[in-house]
């Protein structure tokens, strides 16, 4: 098939790689370089740079909504487009220029988790599965019918970096089994009940809360790892805190009660792996032989 690829960060790649192998990639779209890095220099995105690496041709519009735009995109004549967190609403016409449609891969089970950071809200609620689902394309936000869907289940102590690794691999596998697929599958609307919206993460809900139940803090800190990471302030730093789970203990919240384990309103929490402001991510035995921790963490 003649496809047009649509997508910008590190989760779209592995896509792009699975699509390259089994089709014509007659085009590749993705965001604009964005300044990044200590010089600010312009960046390409991860999907740019592969793009590059298998020698596809790239296009960056800051916007497909005039109409030059829209008639270079029909003129590439696509069977199909897969987006995959491409970060641009595609306009109608976009949506009905390939012969069959915009096909959309979404990293949740539709229709939880609709929006921009379905991973991490599935962790940070407690969900105990996930998946991808590749979805037609319309002009609502993730509403189009379901023509395929994988589910997995969230590990206890999954993080979302972890979790997104392997839900970008199953996405890769399983637009290749759509498009092979395609004129058999039946597309399932979504149903009214069960819709929920994954809203981007603010940073403002990273700093950890000591006075919620263990769980919910454990669940904040794995579903915030690596990016942009809950976070404590110890002797006035601010220290990321990556990895965690559940453990017996009880206390005052906030209280250390040995190591990195700290007491929560209910239960108890073991951070195992944290983040000092200006290093690398280390295990909390390293992170524990140069930084002291008070009796109690605000």
């Amino acid at each position: 098939m003649r496809v047009i690829f649509m997508g910008t960060p590190e989760f779209s790649v592995p896509a792009l790689d699975a699509l390259a192998a089994a089709h014509e990639v007659v085009c590749v779209y993705t965001q604009p370089p964005r300044p990044a890095g200590r010089g600010k220099k312009d960046r390409p995105s991860p999907v740019q740079v592969r793009a590059a690496a298998l020698g596809l041709p790239v296009r960056h519009p800051v916007s497909l909504k005039d109409a030059a735009a829209q008639s270079e995109f029909a003129a590439l004549q696509a069977d199909v487009a897969v987006v995959v967190a491409y970060g641009l609403i595609l306009p109608q016409a976009v949506l009905e220029a390939p012969v069959q449609g915009c096909l959309n891969i979404h990293a949740s089970l539709l229709p939880r988790w609709r929006g921009a950071a379905p991973i991490h809200r599935a962790i940070m609620a407690g969900d105990a599965e996930t998946g991808v689902c590749i979805m037609q394309m319309e002009a609502g936000l993730d509403t189009g019918p379901v023509l395929l869907r994988r589910e997995v289940t969230i590990g206890a102590e999954e993080t979302t970096g972890a979790l997104h690794d392997r839900l970008s691999a199953l996405a890769a596998g399983a637009i290749v089994e759509a498009l092979a697929g395609l004129e058999g599958l039946v597309p399932m609307p979504q149903p009214e009940a069960g819709v929920t919206y994954a809203a981007k993460i603010d940073k403002a809900e990273a700093r950890v809360d000591w006075t919620r139940p263990a769980a919910e803090v454990d669940r904040l800190i794995r579903g915030l790892s690596p990016f942009p990471g809950a976070w404590v302030e110890v002797g006035g730093e601010r220290v990321k805190l990556l990895r965690s789970r559940l453990v017996a203990g009880q206390g005052a919240p906030g209280q250390v009660l040995s190591g990195f384990t700290v007491a929560c309103g209910t239960g108890a929490v073991e951070v195992t792996e944290a983040q000092r402001e200006g290093k690398r991510p280390m295990p909390v035995a390293e992170v524990l032989r140069g930084l002291s921790l008070p009796e109690r963490l605000a």
